[in-house]
């Protein structure tokens, strides 16, 4: 990076990227989310600026055509991203999920294959599919099994995913599965917990047996597609295992670390979001003969609002610098995730109420802002599992 940093401060390329994707949201990304949001249609055009920025392969290695970000960097690109559309921001950390662990877990083979265009061109989009119907907040519960095949040297996947995003317009997916010996065993312990089975594969969308379920319909995110995915009788080869057997899991918690700072910043550049526009209605919105921002308790409001924004900001950066130092950050990531959600929540509560009737009507952004800020408590992890997290930290590790 050019120039050093000072404390939280961004390096001059980091504030150069800022401006970059800063100008990309407000120019192409920004001006269609409100109709992208009505028609639940994800904006393709968006997607190929982001690969012609080279953002699609923010998290890939510069060998292989990639970005090689920071953490910084990447939070940067997300903060300012979801500012425009948070379904655009979460397309991309997902895509990145994807990228990461076919750079940090895959062979040469599988590098060589998948990246570069994964980074060029941004296609095949990535999808990441850990979650299922039965198993969320805890993934060691999942029934998705990957029964090895001796004589074919294949896996043979059975089961469903659930909240799978970019699960339409996806072309290649990460899927955890309990691996099934060709004994009949499931890699159980001694004392029946089989989580220490759960593998790390990557599968091509187009792999027979791969079936792309019913769009969800959702409260926000509506132009994020998100659907289930399930593997009936579906073989890959066993190449195609990105991790040691039973090493999945691991792998799963140490890339969502990363994750959950991106969401994290997302959920910062859509408070931001929200706080400008209650900004600017307040300004030029008159009430008893002057603009409503003149009225304390709107200029208190915004006091707060700017507040919290900024703190969550800051926590961002610290489970960025120590994720940037080789530090253990997961504790970090946690409290960044759970304080900038909930900021989301409340500054995108504040908008609404500052812009009174019509901050309900979909006139206005800050009503989408609304419905899509929920969001940002839930996936990568609900604000309950962060509080656990950080909860682990203060007693440590109890």
């Amino acid at each position: 990076m050019t120039g050093a940093r000072v404390g939280s401060a961004l390096t001059d390329e980091e504030e150069a990227i800022r401006e970059l994707v800063r100008e990309f949201a407000a120019e192409e990304v920004r001006p269609g989310a409100a109709e992208a949001d009505e028609t639940e249609s994800f904006p393709e055009g968006a997607w190929d600026g982001l690969a012609e920025l080279g953002l699609t392969g923010l998290t890939v290695p510069e060998e292989h055509g990639g970005f090689d970000a920071d953490a910084t960097t990447y939070a940067v690109v997300n903060e300012e991203l979801a500012y425009g559309s948070l379904a655009v921001a979460t397309a991309l950390s997902v895509h990145c999920l994807a990228t990461s662990c076919i750079a940090e877990f895959g062979g040469e083979t599988q590098r060589e294959r998948w990246l570069p265009q994964m980074a060029a061109e941004g296609r095949p989009v990535g999808m990441f599919c850990l979650s299922e119907p039965q198993a969320g907040s805890n993934p060691a519960e999942m029934s998705t099994t990957a029964a090895y095949d001796p004589d074919a040297d294949e896996y043979v996947l059975d089961g469903e995913k659930q909240w799978i995003t970019n699960g339409a317009r996806g072309g290649v997916a990460i899927v955890f599965a309990k691996v099934v010996r060709p004994d009949g065993g499931s890699g159980e312990s001694a004392d029946g917990d089989d989580a220490g089975s759960i593998t790390q594969f990557l599968v091509p969308a187009d792999a027979e047996g791969f079936e792309v379920g019913q769009k969800e319909e959702k409260l926000g995110l509506r132009a994020s597609d998100t659907t289930g995915i399930s593997f009936d009788d579906c073989r890959i080869p066993a190449e195609n295992r990105l991790t040691e057997e039973g090493a999945g899991l691991s792998a799963a918690f140490r890339i969502l670390t990363g994750g959950r700072i991106g969401i994290a910043a997302q959920a910062v550049g859509l408070a931001q979001a929200a706080l400008d526009e209650a900004r600017s209605y307040a300004t030029e919105r008159e009430q008893f003969g002057e603009p409503i921002a003149e009225i304390q308790a709107i200029r208190h409001t915004l006091a707060e609002m700017a507040t919290d924004v900024s703190a969550a900001r800051l926590l961002v950066r610290e489970a960025c610098r120590q994720a940037e130092a080789g530090e253990d950050n997961r504790v970090a990531a946690s409290k960044a995730k759970y304080r900038a959600s909930e900021a989301a929540m409340s500054v995108t509560n504040e908008a609404v109420q500052i812009h009174g009737g019509y901050g309900y009507t979909t006139d206005f952004d800050v009503e989408r802002l609304y419905r899509d800020a929920k969001i940002t408590e839930i996936y990568e992890g609900t604000t309950e599992i962060q509080k656990t997290i950080i909860a682990r930290g203060v007693l440590g590790g109890r």
